[in-house]
């Protein structure tokens, strides 16, 4: 099914006749296919929601760069169309910048939140990193500059794309130049001052070796969020939520009785 929400066509699906309402919320790259065997168990006592983010799926392109609020606007205009309001969420990655957004800014919207390996919080980098990210920067500007000349701009366009593709992350290199705006604009954004803001109850399920989002982020919103617990899935890591589909259906659906 689709809808039009913030000027993007949405693909959704909806299963479950009853119980209270549950929109489950994706991460980067991924699609409503990564929370089937989720969703369809749940169903049976929830009114699910799934829905493709805009430039995922079948899912629109947002029509600019978006950050995380774009987004959290977006979802929200969906909900209202599709009359969800309130909802319990389940977010994982960067569904989980979505959900700490709309739960700190849009709490009319929100009951209660599970959020699994959910990005948003940033660390200060290293002296190490701080070093790569200014040679990056210095390169990137250099090779950018030579791209605009007549007789070596091609060759400089092949260095930069390199260069991207050593410096930058999977997720930034499998974009397209456009989509990259919005990749960067979503994962500059620090949201751990939206921690304290937030009433909803929340469930956080980490796996214990997460690389894309580390514990510590869980650990960190257990911390500042009010109402917050943390559950760890022992030797598992970012897509924990996935692997052990029905532990994290268990102790889900004992958080939201």
């Amino acid at each position: 099914m689709r809808l039009q929400a913030k000027g993007v066509e949405i693909h959704y699906e909806q299963m479950g006749e009853s119980g209270p309402n549950l929109l489950l919320l994706h991460g980067w790259g991924c699609s409503t296919r990564h929370f089937e065997p989720i969703a369809k168990e749940l169903s049976k006592d929830h009114r699910i929601t799934v829905i493709d983010f805009p430039a995922h799926g079948e899912s629109g392109r947002p029509p600019e760069p978006w950050g995380v609020k774009e987004f959290a606007e977006c979802v929200k205009e969906l909900m209202g169309q599709l009359n969800i309001v309130p909802a319990d969420l389940i977010a994982h990655s960067f569904g989980g910048r979505v959900a700490l957004y709309l739960a700190a800014n849009e709490p009319q919207l929100v009951n209660r939140m599970v959020i699994t390996g959910g990005a948003g919080l940033k660390k200060e980098q290293t002296p190490e990193q701080k070093k790569r990210s200014e040679e990056y920067q210095k390169k990137k500007k250099l090779l950018q500059n030579l791209a605009k000349l007549p007789l070596i701009g091609g060759a400089a366009e092949k260095s930069l794309d390199a260069l991207r593709k050593k410096y930058g992350s999977a997720d930034y290199n499998a974009l397209d130049e456009e989509m990259r705006k919005t990749f960067v604009k979503v994962i500059s954004e620090d949201l751990r001052p939206l921690l304290p803001k937030i009433n909803a109850s929340t469930l956080l399920i980490w796996g214990e070796n997460d690389k894309d989002t580390p514990l510590w982020m869980g650990q960190a919103m257990e911390k500042e969020i009010k109402d917050a617990g943390l559950v760890i899935f022992e030797n598992d890591d970012h897509y924990a939520y996935l692997r052990q589909w029905p532990r994290f259906v268990a102790v889900v659906r004992a958080f939201l009785k």
